[in-house]
């Protein structure tokens, strides 16, 4: 019985490691006996803050399975650390720059900047790579029109799952290994493991920039990466309206924090504009004006790049094309922007 403890225990997963407690050696006794089971955890860190609700999650668990047993599960605290994790192995030894690209909130059109982006600095001469980190909506297949690529892998030595190629980019997404007609319903550590093992395990060879598409907002999967990968900086997509700035302010305050520290590259403001293709004279602000602009000042950080509404850069995106792979007026504002965040990766020496 008490081997079945102990794999049922698997399931309960600690919020700050997304390791399991039975792996992470939590579990200091296991006993049963009598209609009685009784589970002693002991805890590395004095007042765990997670440790009353890992607890309930272990005795629920337990008293579901074995519904005529008195089950008890006890807490100690500042014992021996639980076993080392073992190194990670990973294939990211050949980047140079890791470049997060983030957002405040959705719909900003932060997946469409990072997939032109990549394409400009192609075209400049840069070998590169997409991480689509935006696990909970990946897009990125659709946008290079890989939608159909199911990775091949090699178990040998160093497991490695193979990208896909292009338009010159290697692209690795969480969409190649679902359908998309499926809800990817899953919670916190399942999406950060996942994306762990997409990370490490993709064989991205030698590339000079990573960029990551990361979910918008704030939470587990962002912090996962930045403790995960030796990340250069990171640049924040917004538009316009005041709401949307609001959000890119708790961005910065994120990649700023003491325990994060990640240099903010910039701010590219999306949908600064919308130019009529019938009068190419006019710009109409939809989301308002400049906002972006005085953000960027009273944060102390470049305003990368100002980009249009475009119907262009919508329907190359839907085509699966970035519009960024032409020689036009649209891709221009890419050209800019790629060459504006060498410049600042430049000056701030990562």
């Amino acid at each position: 019985m008490e081997e079945k403890i102990r794999h049922l225990l698997t399931s309960v997963v600690h919020p700050e490691t997304g390791q399991d407690i039975v792996g992470s050696g939590f579990i200091e006794h296991i006993a049963s006996g009598a209609g009685k089971i009784t589970v002693v955890l002991r805890f590395a860190k004095a007042r765990d803050p997670f440790a009353v609700k890992i607890k309930n999650q272990a005795e629920e668990i337990l008293r579901r399975e074995f519904p005529q047993q008195n089950v008890m599960v006890v807490i100690k605290e500042g014992g021996a650390a639980p076993r080392p994790e073992p190194k990670l192995k990973t294939t990211t030894g050949g980047i140079a720059k890791v470049i997060a690209v983030a957002s405040g909130k959705g719909g900003v059109g932060k997946s469409t900047v990072t997939a032109n982006l990549a394409v400009a600095l192609r075209n400049m001469g840069y070998r590169v790579g997409i991480l689509d980190a935006d696990i909970y909506g990946p897009s990125m297949p659709t946008m290079f029109g890989v939608e159909g690529y199911q990775p091949a892998s090699d178990e040998e030595g160093t497991p490695r799952i193979y990208p896909a190629l292009s338009m010159g980019v290697k692209v690795m997404s969480i969409g190649f290994f679902i359908n998309p007609k499926d809800a990817l319903i899953w919670r916190g550590p399942m999406a950060t493991n996942a994306l762990r093992q997409l990370t490490h395990q993709t064989d991205w060879g030698e590339l000079d920039f990573l960029l990551i598409d990361m979910p918008p907002g704030t939470g587990d999967i962002h912090l996962s990466l930045m403790q995960d990968l030796k990340i250069s900086g990171a640049i924040i997509v917004s538009t316009p309206q005041k709401i949307a700035l609001a959000d890119v302010r708790r961005g910065i305050g994120m990649f700023r924090a003491k325990q994060i520290n990640i240099p903010v590259l910039g701010i590219v403001e999306n949908m600064a504009w919308f130019t009529p293709a019938e009068l190419p004279a006019n710009r109409y602000y939809i989301f308002g004006k400049g906002g972006a602009q005085e953000l960027a000042r009273s944060e102390n950080i470049p305003l990368l790049a100002e980009i249009p509404l475009i119907q262009s850069v919508r329907e190359a995106a839907d085509a699966g094309m970035p519009v960024a792979t032409q020689e036009s007026t649209s891709a221009a504002f890419y050209t800019g922007l790629a060459k504006n965040l060498v410049t600042e990766l430049e000056k701030t020496g990562h």
